[in-house]
């Protein structure tokens, strides 16, 4: 028997979360150790089960594993086969980024993507580089009709904190249509990812408000806000955000931050939910910085805190609005 295990993590988004669904913009992404696993064996037969659904599957199609079973096709784009005359194997995928059901908001459905890639790609021994694996999890997800920034997959794929510039996911979708797998491939899609190692001196904070933040509807409406005034200042803070993250520059880093915070706000102040709202004002009068994090009605907030004592006056905070930290880390080390 061949047996391999691959992991991956989640992420979340710091700054630029609505601006990056625009072509060309930049957000900051950190990348979450939260893991979901992948379990790969030969075997005489194809089984792929997920600990997401109560049932099994083959490479028949599956609405529940659709996102699987169409990495899978992928990986058989790159050997040159039909997915049905690959080396039959056993996938089992464990983890499911959530609790009680509720799910913590940090990038699921990028994560399985990267990680079903992952996991063939072990098996069948291919070679992939952080940027390769990242391209053909946007094309998967771009095939199947997503319409996401894959700024989650970037952070996924390359198991760090990045800078990502957005591409125009559109004009690639009507290339997978048009031009053969090995084409579409070989083409600069205009994306750009820089990993970012943070020298900022702080306590990172993650704060799960167990409650969807805004609605799929509710999203698309603040989306459509969107004008050239949003974008041009956005990207300007979050540039700055990325500029000081990396040279720990502490002031700029707050300033940078809240001005993103306050752009959001002007966008539209449903992004903040009481909760959201809770988990920010609980920092306002620490040495701290705490924002709202994601576009798709996530329900996570971030904090970064400079004080090492007050990380647990933000815990208690944040605990009497039942809000939980689900991640810490210390940056800058």
């Amino acid at each position: 028997m061949t047996n391999f295990q691959v992991e991956t993590g989640g992420k979340l988004y710091i700054a630029g979360e609505y601006s990056i669904l625009k072509a060309g913009q930049v957000a900051l992404l950190k990348y979450i150790p939260i893991k979901m696993t992948a379990t790969i064996d030969s075997s005489d037969d194809f089984l792929i089960k997920s600990d997401m659904f109560d049932y099994s599957v083959d490479l028949t199609p599956d609405t529940n594993y659709q996102l699987i079973q169409e990495s899978i096709a992928t990986v058989a784009n790159i050997l040159r086969k039909d997915r049905n005359d690959l080396r039959p194997f056993q996938l089992h995928i464990s983890g499911k980024l959530e609790e009680n059901g509720k799910k913590y908001g940090i990038g699921s459905s990028g994560s399985v993507t990267v990680l079903t890639i992952k996991a063939l790609a072990a098996y069948y021994q291919i070679h992939l580089s952080n940027d390769l694996l990242f391209k053909l999890a946007a094309y998967t997800l771009l095939k199947l009709g997503d319409n996401g920034s894959m700024g989650d997959i970037a952070c996924i794929a390359f198991n760090q904190t990045v800078a990502y510039w957005s591409f125009d996911r559109a004009a690639i979708a009507q290339k997978i249509k048009d031009l053969s797998f090995e084409q579409v491939m070989k083409l600069d899609w205009g994306y750009k990812i820089e990993v970012v190692l943070p020298k900022l001196d702080c306590q990172f904070m993650v704060g799960w408000t167990g409650h969807p933040s805004i609605s799929k509807n509710m999203v698309k409406n603040v989306i459509s806000k969107i004008d050239q005034g949003f974008l041009k200042h956005t990207q300007e803070a979050t540039l700055a955000v990325i500029e000081a993250l990396k040279t720990g520059n502490k002031l700029e880093f707050i300033s940078a931050l809240e001005q993103v915070n306050q752009e959001l706000l002007k966008l539209d102040s449903a992004i903040y939910t009481a909760d959201l709202l809770s988990l920010r004002v609980a920092s306002l009068d620490l040495d701290a910085i705490a924002k709202s994090s994601g576009s798709g009605g996530g329900d996570c907030g971030i904090a970064f805190v400079f004080n090492e004592s007050e990380s647990d006056i933000l815990k208690e905070r944040w605990a009497k609005e039942e809000i939980h930290v689900i991640y810490q880390e210390r940056l800058g080390d």
